[in-house]
C-alpha cells in the first residue's frame, strides 16, 4: 500500500494529431503500467489472490482495459497495464491518475514503479491514412 513516487513519469508523444480524412485531432491513447511488488508472498496462488481482485475492480470502477502483462510466473512481483482511449487528453490523464491512486490504495503490495504514456492515435497509425496512389 506504499508508493515508490508521488507522481508517475509521463511521456507525451509530440506531434500534431490528424484524422485519416483531414487535419483534426482523432484522439489519444493512454497507457499506465504499474509494477506491483510483494516480496513476502511465497507462492503464485497467494500473489494471484492479491492482484486479481484489484485488476477486476479497476475494470468495473473505471472506463479502462486492464491486463496482467509480466511477472505471471514470479511469486513476488507483477506488471499490470491499464489503458484507455478518448478525444480528451486531460480526461485520459485524470482517468489514469485515478486508476493509479486506486491501485496504490487497494491491496497488500507495494507499487514499485509506474509509468504513463499518452500519444495521439494518428501518431500510432503513422502514414496508414495516406493514399499510396496519391503522389501529390
Amino acid at each position: 500500500m506504499t508508493r515508490a513516487g508521488d507522481t508517475p513519469r509521463s511521456a507525451i508523444v509530440p506531434g500534431m494529431a490528424r484524422n485519416l480524412a483531414g487535419s483534426m485531432d482523432t484522439g489519444y491513447v493512454g497507457v499506465l503500467t504499474l509494477r506491483l511488488e510483494m516480496p513476502w508472498v511465497s507462492n503464485l496462488k497467494e500473489k494471484r489472490a492479491l492482484v486479481r481482485p484489484v485488476v477486476e475492480r479497476l475494470k468495473v470502477r473505471y472506463p479502462v482495459t486492464v491486463a496482467r502483462l509480466d511477472g505471471l510466473d514470479a511469486h513476488d512481483w507483477e506488471l499490470i497495464g491499464v489503458t484507455t482511449i478518448s478525444n480528451d487528453h486531460e480526461w485520459i490523464e485524470q482517468t489514469l491518475r485515478m486508476a493509479s491512486d486506486y491501485v496504490a490504495a487497494g491491496g497488500e503490495y507495494r507499487v514499485a514503479d509506474e509509468e504513463v504514456v499518452i500519444c495521439a492515435i494518428s501518431d500510432l497509425l503513422g502514414d496508414a491514412g495516406d493514399d499510396p496512389d496519391d503522389d501529390a
